[in-house]
């Protein structure tokens, strides 16, 4: 409350046992009424303290000035929302025990994942109450970037597991902290690989140890709650394999809301971690990718010594000696928003594919592992006189590898991208594993058949079944997928800035459609408009050479301002203007920007301010035109945050264009699977349909595919068969897609 300036308002006794008032997100609340609100804030600046909006007008904070905030009347809360709670906890208890009952005999290990935090704890003491002592353990994954309170409260919680009998381990990983942030370079929100390297594998490797087996099945017990964000709002009760492959995962709390949450600690005297205390919404990692803002002020105000370890890190780890820009890559969150290896300092690179003419090439410099292990997980193979031949699928594929002074030189024939895309794709990852392998063991953990093991942080792979789960991992390998280089495409940053100041306006589409080929001699626009507006139009193909186009007649037919024809001209705009692409790659769907956090995420990109504020101006005037009101592109809110959304697409052949689209500006094979559509962390020239358009709800997603395979298979065929879905393209462009259209006016 002191580090958010309360006390300039308010007095109140400077005590941490009782809480004063409830905190939900950014807002409080005092005795029932919203009192304040926070904006703001990031690593070393405080969040700024608002009143509340009301009918009435602005509630000055000197309405309450003078009083004396009262603690919160614990006992009284409780003796209060008894039978609430009773009903919320009873209802709880039935599941789990449900749950248990439904899988007692089938799997080999029930575990509660522990963290630290107030939702663990919380789900920790259910399981307790509802399941008998020794069927079940407790597996705290300590990740090393703990808050520092966490542990405290995970020691006290593990004697009271050992009073009670509950067996409790802690899961580990071999790499401390400083080292695995110095051999990956810090995480970013799309290159988490601190999840798999320091959570996710640890925990696999305890349960192997724990039940004796590679390929035991368990149930995991998670503390999820759908109120926690957009993302965990979709969540199922129950499911298998999407927190851990192999493995069933149950959300006992899901529906729990966070005031339940704490109604239960109090009410159950369960240990409450003294980093909420000091500010701390969740009690994860101390300094995560995911977070920023006003938790990173709160964080580094409480563990200033701690935090300011990640950020000397991340400073080290730039590619930069300049002093300032050190600073704003840290502070404007240039490092959480990296995408590859190209910012980070001392990195070579030692995997570098290219294709030229009839030949597939993988440069391979100082390898860390030999692939004569690494190529058994897709084929054995044979040595000839001319090089080597490995069994794939029935076939038999050729390759060469030359040994030179910094490593080896493989190469491969061309037309097996075309032949065999999914054996060249495998082929590929052999040698980046190769290259980069650090033995972080998630590929160990991958392979539930026991035939990958790490001895002396050397990989052995024996009897290998060929499943290829060691391949399912971004990139094919973790440490490569941080490092690597982008190869090619990419938008230039120096003209990301499109439109300047002059982004178009509604009404100026609307001339352009009333004069088509008149509009560019009859416009009433000033030069620096018309020299913007013209380059808009360009982009989304409605211009060529000061001409309307067959595609904008196309659009006019069809009605420019449904949601179909917009639909068509933004599919083209995320294609060929950076400045509407960057709006799609950079900002998720139904998540708050605030002005100021978007013109610091331009500015650690190089961006001048200047032009920094242009992009952000730009995108209100496109979200005021029918791009926003009528394909529901987005929106600019009240407070001035920018809001992008799940576009409005009532015809299913403008995702066909888009998917033509975007594997012709990627320049991919005609087939590729719907994974690498959901891959934010792929560099390329195309923007994904999927992220585009929103369609993450994997039932919609999966119809429309299907839909247009039924419909279209001239043009579409997808696949959806075990855990692979595949896309195949026909011999068409997108081009023959826009005649869909035009064959029904």
């Amino acid at each position: 409350m002191d580090l958010l300036g309360f006390d300039q308002y308010w007095g109140y006794e400077k005590q941490n046992d009782i809480p004063y008032m409830w905190a939900e997100s950014n807002v409080y609340w005092y005795h029932g009424v919203q009192i304040a609100k926070t904006k703001g804030g990031d690593l070393y600046n405080a969040p700024e303290l608002l009143p509340i909006r009301t009918e009435d007008g602005l509630i000055r904070f000197s309405k309450l000035d003078g009083e004396m905030l009262n603690p919160i009347d614990i006992e009284a809360m409780c003796i209060q929302n008894t039978e609430l709670m009773t009903i919320i906890e009873d209802t709880t208890v039935k599941k789990i025990v449900r749950e248990y009952e439904k899988f007692k005999k089938k799997l080999d290990i029930f575990h509660v994942a522990y963290s630290g935090g107030k939702d663990s704890a919380v789900l920790l003491d259910l399981v307790k109450k509802a399941l008998p002592v020794g069927s079940f353990v407790v597996i705290f994954g300590d990740t090393g970037m703990e808050f520092p309170d966490t542990y405290k409260v995970v020691e006290q919680t593990k004697k009271q597991c050992e009073e009670d009998g509950t067996p409790f381990y802690v899961s580990r990983s071999h790499f401390e902290p400083d080292e695995s942030w110095h051999l990956f370079g810090p995480p970013a929100r799309v290159l988490r690989w601190c999840c798999s390297v320091h959570k996710s594998t640890p925990q696999t490797l305890k349960m192997r140890e724990i039940t004796g087996k590679d390929n035991y099945v368990g149930m995991d017990f998670v503390g999820v709650r759908a109120h926690e964000s957009v993302t965990r709002s979709k969540y199922e009760y129950e499911n298998f394999g999407k927190k851990q492959k192999g493995q069933y995962s149950f959300n006992p709390i899901l529906e729990w809301t966070s005031a339940e949450i704490w109604l239960y600690m109090y009410m159950n005297g369960v240990l409450i971690n003294e980093a909420y205390k000091k500010g701390n919404s969740r009690a994860g990692c101390l300094f995560c990718p995911m977070g920023g803002g006003s938790s990173d002020y709160f964080r580094h105000c409480s563990y200033i010594q701690e935090v300011d370890q990640y950020v000397n890190w991340i400073a080290d780890s730039y590619n930069s000696k300049d002093k300032e820009k050190r600073i704003s890559y840290v502070t404007n969150g240039g490092w959480n928003a990296r995408k590859n290896g190209r910012d980070l300092a001392d990195n070579p690179f030692r995997c570098i594919e290219s294709t030229r003419g009839d030949c597939i090439t993988i440069s391979v410099v100082s390898p860390s592992s030999d692939w004569r292990e690494w190529i058994k997980t897709i084929g054995d193979i044979l040595e000839t006189p001319h090089g080597y031949t490995i069994m794939f699928d029935e076939r038999s594929y050729e390759f060469t590898v030359s040994e030179n002074a910094k490593g080896y030189l493989v190469s491969l024939p061309a037309r097996y991208a075309k032949e065999s895309p999914k054996f060249v794709k495998l082929f590929r990852q052999v040698f980046r594993k190769a290259s980069y392998c650090s033995a972080c063991r998630v590929c160990e953990t991958n392979c539930r058949n026991g035939c990958i093991k790490f001895n002396n942080e050397k990989v052995h792979i024996e009897n290998c079944i060929h499943c290829h789960q060691c391949h399912m991992i971004d990139s094919g390998c973790l440490l490569f997928h941080s490092l690597r280089h982008p190869q090619g495409g990419g938008k230039s940053m120096k003209s990301l800035n499109s439109f300047a100041d002059h982004a178009p306006k509604r009404d100026w589409l609307v001339s352009f459609f009333n004069l088509k080929e008149d509009f560019f001699t009859e416009h009433s626009l000033g030069p620096m408009m018309y020299d913007m507006f013209r380059r808009f139009l360009r982009d989304a193909g409605l211009n060529e050479k000061n001409h309307f186009t067959p595609f904008a007649e196309l659009i006019s037919e069809i009605g420019w301002e449904t949601d179909t024809a917009l639909g068509l001209m933004i599919v083209n705009l995320a294609m060929d203007n950076p400045q509407i692409a960057w709006y799609v790659n950079n900002f998720d769907i139904d998540i708050y920007y605030e002005r100021k956090q978007v013109e610091d995420m331009l500015v650690a990109l190089d961006v001048k301010p200047k032009d920094a504020k242009s992009i952000v101006k730009a995108y209100k005037r496109i979200v005021d035109t029918p791009f926003g009101n009528n394909l529901n592109f987005g929106y600019v809110s009240d407070d001035d945050d920018l809001v992008r959304l799940k576009c409005s697409i009532s015809d299913n052949r403008v995702v066909l264009y888009a998917l033509y689209k975007f594997a012709e500006k990627c320049n991919l094979d005609s087939e590729f699977t719907v994974s690498y559509l959901l891959d934010d962390s792929i560099e390329r020239d195309g923007v994904s349909p999927i992220r585009l358009f929103g369609l993450y709800d994997e039932e919609e997603l999966r119809s429309i595919l299907l839909g247009l395979s039924s419909q279209y298979p001239e043009f579409i065929n997808a696949t959806y068969t075990n855990d692979l879905q595949t896309i195949t393209l026909r011999e068409k462009t997108s081009a023959d897609v826009l005649k869909l259209f035009e064959e029904e006016i």
